[in-house]
């Protein structure tokens, strides 16, 4: 319920509901002669603030302004009229905070639209007051996104929304900003307060941030799912982008590759490729159906959309062969000995002879698939385990694991062997490209089987799906000691929330008596005995090697909960072995050559 009444402005003050406390005094030039001439015409929102018959003004801060102003213009008249200055308000009861807030807010926003981070503000307040943002949207007929998306303002740094709210940062930019990492918000600031760097805004801080142009995830041609790319959404818009443009490039070109195959499939008679971001002249083609020699052109734009442009043929490509039909007859050109049928007779007999002879010569066949693997054909889709994961404090422990410090040496070591940049490693852009796939196989040729074995077991590393059976299979085969390879971190403990778990762990480290003793701890306290057992400290007995049973091989659980990933893919991968699964020693044995028949030197050239 509200009341209407007039009251001396000696007892008003602005209350610390209203959205626009706290900040200097508003401009009131524009209401100011109109309240001189009529007085306040427009009731103020108060509410009672003691017994002192004051009163906090919920809405209405600039009509209080300029009638203070009044008010000590009409004193400082010579023979001014003592009463007070009286001036109209509807006062609310005297509720909670929340009810005020609301409706400073109501009648704010009614008149003139505040800036998004003084709603961010009074937003924050009333989700304090126990407004959910569902409530706040159904008070101010906002939709629960845009209530969201304000209130994800508080993402951003104090000193990057108070740059924002003076206007010293424009929209554009901080929507920009809102991609950003606290990380990169605090490199941007140093760029801002820098007056000899240049601190990039709008599209060009997009751009700042990702490094390059940024590739929206709707011109994505593979399944999102399978790929597992990192993405990246800005807080105001509804656009999403990769968050790594190589990543996607290589993934992109993969499925270009598949679409041109299923072209050529389907009869066309090419598929071109045209350079990525090459301006494409619609005008200088014309239609022309697949039965007449229709082509198809793949336009790849640098935005990362791919446009398949389908039966077309180059128009000057046209006329010049309308007008050689018409034109006088010329000699014609000498028809070619084989006709098509018998040119791919005479391919597939080859084939048919090199590959007869290859499955008597496993050392080349070997490097031959190794090659394949590496550089790939028509026929062979090999992908690289990504490591995929939205947290980037996950991507650095694993990047500075031992197992992934290992593994990297190995991985210079082949690209080494194989003559690529170990700080620049190769990325195959074309899944037909002979003369790379033959440069590679002859390098093979030239190394002994020792290095090729180490070839494979690196490539084979690359491409180990994460989280398969496979890796419980080999982990048990291998007999891997995760103590080997891999260390309690801070991360591990940041994750690691469950409180029965904990005292399981407990339980393994520092025994059960202990375990029992501390069974009403909190996950701090529990997080703190094992790393103090893991590192021997505060009066603990050191544990060395500690892996946790999810972790080894083969995996166990902690609870009878289940949910553990890596027990699950455990059991599938003894399902699938011989009962028992006796471990092979490590080693291939390959069959030596018929003296009859030797190997090709690693020097003899290649039939053409």
């Amino acid at each position: 319920m509200m009341k209407l009444d007039f009251i001396p402005i000696d007892k008003l003050f602005v209350d610390a509901t209203n959205m626009r406390h706290g900040r200097k005094h508003p401009d009131v030039s524009d209401i100011l002669p109109s309240v001189r001439k009529r007085g306040v015409l427009q009731t103020l929102l108060v509410r009672p603030a003691n017994d002192d018959g004051l009163f906090g003004i919920s809405a209405g801060r600039r009509r209080f302004r300029a009638a203070t102003i009044v008010a000590g213009e009409r004193q400082g008249e010579a023979g001014a009229d003592p009463e007070p200055y009286l001036v109209p308000c509807g006062i609310l009861d005297d509720g909670d905070d929340a009810d005020a807030l609301e409706a400073s807010m109501l009648e704010n926003m009614a008149r003139l639209d505040p800036d998004e981070v003084s709603q961010w503000e009074s937003f924050v307040r009333l989700v304090k007051e126990g407004r959910t943002p569902e409530e706040i949207g159904l008070t101010f007929a906002l939709p629960d996104l845009a209530v969201r998306r304000v209130l994800a303002l508080g993402n951003l740094l104090p000193r990057i929304r108070d740059l924002y709210r003076r206007e010293e940062i424009d929209v554009p930019s901080i929507r920009m900003l809102t991609l950003a990492s606290k990380r990169q918000q605090q490199a941007w600031l140093a760029l801002h307060d820098d007056p000899e760097a240049h601190c990039p805004t709008g599209r060009r801080l997009k751009t700042w941030l990702f490094g390059g142009r940024e590739i929206k995830v709707e011109f994505a041609l593979f399944n999102m799912a399978e790929v597992g790319l990192e993405t990246v959404s800005d807080l105001f818009g509804e656009d999403t982008f990769f968050a790594d443009t190589e990543a996607f490039w290589a993934a992109q070109d993969a499925a270009i590759e598949v679409r041109r195959d299923l072209y050529l499939a389907e009869g066309w008679s090419d598929v071109i490729l045209l350079p990525r971001d090459a301006y494409f002249a619609s005008w200088q083609y014309e239609k022309r159906a697949k039965r007449k020699g229709g082509m198809i052109f793949v336009e790849t734009r640098a935005s990362g959309e791919v446009i398949f442009h389908e039966g077309l043929i180059d128009r000057h490509a046209a006329l010049k062969a309308e007008r050689n039909e018409s034109a006088t007859p010329v000699a014609k050109t000498p028809r070619a000995e084989l006709t098509s049928t018998l040119t791919t007779y005479c391919d597939l007999h080859r084939h048919a002879a090199v590959r007869a002879v290859l499955a008597d010569a496993p050392a080349t066949a070997l490097r031959l698939m190794v090659a394949h693997v590496i550089v790939g054909s028509s026929l062979w889709r090999v992908q690289i385990e990504p490591h995929a994961t939205n947290s980037d404090a996950v991507r650095e422990s694993v990047e500075t694991c031992l197992g992934e410090t290992a593994f990297d040496g190995h991985r210079r070591h082949v690209l080494d062997l194989l003559g690529f940049d170990a700080e620049r490693p190769h990325v195959v852009r074309s899944r037909d490209n002979q003369e790379e796939l033959v440069a590679v196989f002859r390098r093979l040729l030239a190394l002994p089987d020792l290095d090729v074995l180490a070839i494979i077991a690196v490539v084979m590393g690359e491409t180990l799906v994460s989280g398969h059976a496979v890796i419980e299979a080999l982990g048990v085969h291998l007999s891997v000691e995760m103590a080997d390879h891999w260390a309690a971190d801070a991360v591990f403990f940041d994750l690691l929330r469950d409180k029965e778990v904990l005292r399981g762990i407990v339980a393994e480290v520092a025994g059960e008596s202990v375990a029992a003793a501390n069974a009403n701890e909190k996950t701090k306290g529990l997080k703190q005995i094992v790393g103090d057992c893991l590192a021997g400290e505060n009066g603990r007995a050191k544990v060395e090697n500690w892996v946790p049973r999810w972790m080894v091989f083969p995996p166990s659980a902690y609870t009878d909960r289940g949910g553990v990933a890596t027990v699950r893919a455990a059991r599938i991968a003894a399902a699938s072995l011989p009962a028992p699964w006796e471990p092979q020693p490590e080693g291939i044995a390959l069959p030596a050559p018929d003296p009859d028949t030797p190997e090709p030197e690693a020097d003899m050239p290649l039939a053409a």
